[in-house]
């Protein structure tokens, strides 16, 4: 396996020269299953884990290795099997919360250059769950690419192309329909040798139709939509960073109907520009766009410069991050007070001897 295909290159090889183990060897994390991982390196495809050193140091789920990831790792080849010893620095990381009540990270994939924001074209496709693709993708650091797929359903491509510009100011969007055999050669452009996409969309979206066409063979397996709702059943069950012959890298994602932040405060302005610029024209530093008098934001909504529905979305995003980032600071004050408590334990049992 040529490393530069997977994505190494000069920066990288920089780094591993910093660690000076000869024993040590990179490979990429192309799929994670419960702490175990498969590894792609010069010598093959190995079964990896973690050390014990590694396991004890982390604080969080960051500090494990996620598909996408760059290792260094110890090769037992005639097993087949490697040891983990280090990660080396992401250069992008799609992250979300955790379904559900707990408030966790879930690393999508990492080191990704650009993402597939994948949307059907039929009665599923929703503009506000595509906002919150694109904070998380700009947040992430990767590059937004609008993939609409099923184009042979839609009833009014002009229209939904004009909404989703009125939001994604400058992101490119192709048009596809694997049906009709349509828009799609050009997104073979973003895999040039080294380069890596994931693609992103709900169940049914046609994210796996996407990557048995990008790889040129049936890999995935595809479902029908619901008839009733034009809602897809789960196909892909996990993520998998998968070589193409052309020398880039996809990772298809299971659908991601609930989709919630992961630290996207900072992508905000990108995302929503056009609301912030019009906050800024408040006559109130610390307005809130209700009832306050010579509100921006307020006439640009009434005047229908602005769609109030972009507005609402606007701020139920902010209160999404300003309660994430609550339970991020009460969960970090916990995380401190337990790495204390450990130190204290072990300067314990080192007087008791």
């Amino acid at each position: 396996m040529n490393l530069k295909s997977l994505g190494w290159n000069n920066e990288l090889q920089s780094l591993l020269e910093q660690y000076n183990k000869q024993n040590w060897i990179p490979g990429r994390v192309i799929l994670e299953h419960k702490r175990m991982y498969r590894v792609l390196t010069e010598t093959g495809e190995l079964l990896a884990e973690i050390t014990g050193k590694m396991r004890f140091q982390a604080d969080g789920r960051e500090d494990f290795p996620a598909v996408g990831d760059w290792v260094l790792v110890t090769p037992r080849a005639s097993e087949g099997k490697a040891t983990i010893h280090e990660i080396l620095p992401r250069f992008s990381k799609f992250s979300r919360k955790v379904a559900g009540l707990t408030t966790e990270e879930q690393i999508v994939a990492t080191n990704i250059n650009t993402i597939f924001l994948v949307n059907a074209l039929n009665q599923d496709f929703n503009l506000r769950r595509l906002e919150r693709y694109l904070l998380l993708t700009w947040e992430s650091g990767a590059n937004p690419v609008i993939v609409l797929t099923k184009a042979d359903l839609a009833l009014n491509i002009e229209q939904t192309i004009s909404e989703i510009e009125a939001v994604a100011f400058g992101v490119p969007v192709h048009v596809t329909s694997a049906k009709n055999h349509e828009g799609l050669e050009v997104l073979k452009t973003y895999l040039e040798v080294g380069q890596t996409v994931a693609l992103l969309g709900s169940s049914g979206a046609g994210k796996s139709t996407l990557t048995n066409y990008l790889l040129g063979e049936q890999k995935q397996l595809v479902q029908d939509i619901r008839d009733e709702d034009g809602k897809g059943r789960h196909t892909t069950t996990h993520r998998e960073l998968v070589h193409l012959p052309t020398g880039g890298m996809i990772i298809d994602t299971p659908g991601m109907r609930e989709l919630q932040l992961w630290e996207s405060d900072g992508a905000m302005s990108q995302s929503f520009s056009d609301v912030e610029e019009l906050a800024d024209q408040c006559y109130f530093r610390d307005c809130e766009h209700k009832n306050e008098p010579k509100c921006a934001v307020r006439e640009a909504i009434e005047t229908g410069s602005l769609d109030e529905a972009r507005f609402l979305s606007y701020t139920k995003l902010q209160r999404e991050l300003a309660y994430l980032e609550r339970k991020n600071d009460k969960k970090a004050q916990m995380v401190e007070k337990d790495k204390w408590k450990k130190i204290a334990g072990d300067r314990t049992r080192v007087h008791r001897r």
